[in-house]
């Protein structure tokens, strides 16, 4: 294959498997399978013709609608099909044609399917965090750029770190603060990403969560019962981590620390 044309391949790709990610967002929390039936209108329940099933190119042809019965279709579909192609791209540039790149896709596709999941849901499926906690630290034998006991400390600090939080904010404020699905989110990070990627990604995360809050109190009034899920700041601090872990470390030893 022409080396100018892998980028342009790998983000086919891409799309190709956002396009299931957009199955595995709709029907995960629903228990149902990911596999059976074929997809279908959420409205008029007509199964989906393939030529009406191609990443982002069918959505633009029929306009955001359903054939069958105009029904528009959520900009959602195409969204997660282009985030998925761009991080598949992403994912090559960074790591080359290997199987560390495989593997963090992989990762990347599953923290979009828990963006969006947490966001509608508020849940984070065991379905994919414990599977990914497991395949995370086997994925550390075979890879060049993280090693087992990386892999394992990460697990711990990932999982122990948010337990403690969660259980000193539950004794504090007579709560529950932080749900399970996110302290096993963050193991599957730690799986990954180790020990270093955890700590980056719960210091980023909070930043961001924090951020986000702010206009959501701001307007309600509520400056101690206003809540997001925070699964989605914590999968896209990981994701950020993927990518700038250097240039992130960098910036704030000579911003705070020099």
């Amino acid at each position: 294959m022409n080396i100018n044309m892998i980028p342009v391949v790998t983000f086919i790709f891409g799309v190709c498997i956002g396009s299931f990610l957009n199955v595995c967002i709709y029907r995960l929390p629903n228990s149902t399978s990911i596999i059976f039936p074929p997809s279908s209108c959420p409205a008029c329940r007509q199964p989906i013709r393939f030529y009406d099933n191609i990443p982002v190119i069918s959505y633009l042809i029929l306009k955001g609608k359903c054939r069958s019965c105009g029904t528009p279709i959520s900009i959602r579909y195409p969204l997660v099909e282009l985030i998925s192609g761009l991080l598949a791209v992403s994912t090559y540039f960074k790591f080359g044609a290997t199987l560390d790149a495989l593997i963090i896709y992989c990762f990347l596709a599953a923290l979009i399917v828990v963006i969006y999941i947490d966001i509608d849901h508020w849940i984070i499926p065991n379905s994919i965090t414990l599977p990914g906690i497991a395949i995370g630290f086997a994925a550390s034998f075979f890879s060049n750029r993280i090693d087992a006991l990386q892999s394992a400390l990460g697990i711990l600090a990932g999982g122990g770190t948010l337990w403690l939080v969660a259980l000193a904010y539950r004794l504090l404020m007579k709560k529950e603060g932080m749900g399970g699905g996110d302290i096993k989110l963050l193991a599957m990070i730690g799986a990954l990403l180790g020990w270093k990627g955890v700590l980056l990604t719960i210091f980023l995360s909070s930043i961001l969560g924090t951020l986000a809050n702010i206009p959501g109190m701001l307007m309600s009034g509520k400056f101690f019962n206003y809540k997001l899920p925070f699964g989605p700041f914590i999968a896209i601090a990981a994701i950020a981590d993927v990518f700038f872990e250097a240039e992130i470390i960098s910036f704030y030893v000579h911003t705070f620390l020099l």
